[in-house]
């Protein structure tokens, strides 16, 4: 299979969108820009289609993935039983970057929601992917066009880089504007619960419904209710060190270095000086620039240039949970 780039500009995008609405109605796989990351689209309704998905990134079945639709109205259609926070929440976030884990209506295929009760569910806050689900009118499912376990694509070179030849398109809406995965939240209790932390926080969430859980991560033996509750997720090519304890970072470079290991140290914080790395990235200094270039910057480290990344954690806030969450899913190892 060759996998096509469909561009998006201003003269290209209305037949690129054609095109790829034409693959989706045909139950093919098609990569799709959202503001958070890109995912990998197939016909939510049709359990082959879907299938494919699974297929190509190499995800493991028990998996749930998160279905996209492009309007309330329509995220009505494939839930039940909805709880009346979950429309103050969909009011104030949606279009945008938070999922709702809700009652299932039954209407999509049964692979999408691994055997569970409920579905996740989105309304993305990106005008290609709008027009999209606009055009094909089925709810697109669509987790990170990503092999499982790699890091998360930001731009459509990523998602090539990773599934070329195992899908039929890629849609390229640029570089994706959040860079990290979408809030998840179980809205099926009178309490709603935090299963996925991400660019909309935690205090974000209280503001509108008064109140909110955070989830532990799934065990070994039990279904996850959400993506990333139970698998390894966002591993470089490299091993990671993530370094919790600042005073720890540097003897960490150093014992690195001893061991002749060339390594990469990814800083959060610019005042932090470090010597003796092989190379010096500087992350960022707001949680947003942090999440916007997490991804890119783990991709850009492979095995021909550098044998570990040491990274400095963070400080700890809610603004700071998902890009934490996310490090530390990513780290070979914590050192605190």
């Amino acid at each position: 299979m060759n996998t096509k780039m469909l561009r998006t500009t201003e003269t290209e995008r209305t037949k690129s969108i054609t095109t790829a609405a034409t693959y989706l109605k045909r139950g093919e796989v098609v990569a799709i820009p959202t503001e958070t990351v890109y995912g990998l689209a197939a016909d939510a309704t049709n359990e082959q289609a879907v299938r494919k998905i699974f297929a190509a990134k190499g995800r493991p079945q028990d998996n749930p993935l998160i279905i996209h639709v492009a309007s309330k109205e329509q995220l009505m259609r494939y839930v039940t039983h909805v709880r009346p926070y979950v429309e103050a929440l969909i009011d104030t976030f949606s279009p945008g970057p938070i999922t709702y884990v809700l009652p299932s209506s039954n209407r999509v295929a049964p692979n999408v929601t691994a055997g569970l009760p409920t579905v996740g569910i989105r309304i993305p806050r990106h005008e290609i992917t709008l027009s999209l689900l606009e055009k094909v009118q089925v709810p697109l499912a669509a987790p990170s066009a990503n092999l499982s376990g790699r890091p998360s694509p930001t731009s459509a070179q990523h998602v090539m880089d990773d599934l070329n030849g195992k899908i039929a398109a890629i849609l390229d809406g640029g570089h994706t504007d959040i860079g990290i995965e979408s809030t998840v939240i179980d809205c099926t209790e009178d309490v709603p619960i935090v299963l996925r932390l991400g660019a909309i926080t935690e205090r974000d969430i209280v503001r509108v419904v008064g109140n909110v859980h955070i989830a532990t991560n799934s065990k070994v033996g039990e279904s996850p209710r959400s993506p990333g509750q139970k698998y390894v997720h966002y591993a470089p090519d490299v091993p990671l060190l993530l370094v919790t304890n600042r005073n720890k970072l540097q003897r960490t470079i150093d014992e690195e270095r001893l061991a002749g290991r060339r390594v990469a140290v990814m800083l959060t914080n610019d005042t932090t000086t470090v010597t003796n790395a092989n190379k010096i990235a500087l992350l960022g200094t707001k949680s947003t620039a942090q999440m916007q270039k997490l991804y890119d910057l783990l991709r850009s480290y492979n095995e021909r240039e550098i044998d570990v990344i040491v990274c400095e954690a963070p400080d700890e806030s809610v603004e700071t949970a998902a890009l934490l969450d996310r490090l530390t899913r990513a780290a070979t190892k914590v050192i605190e």
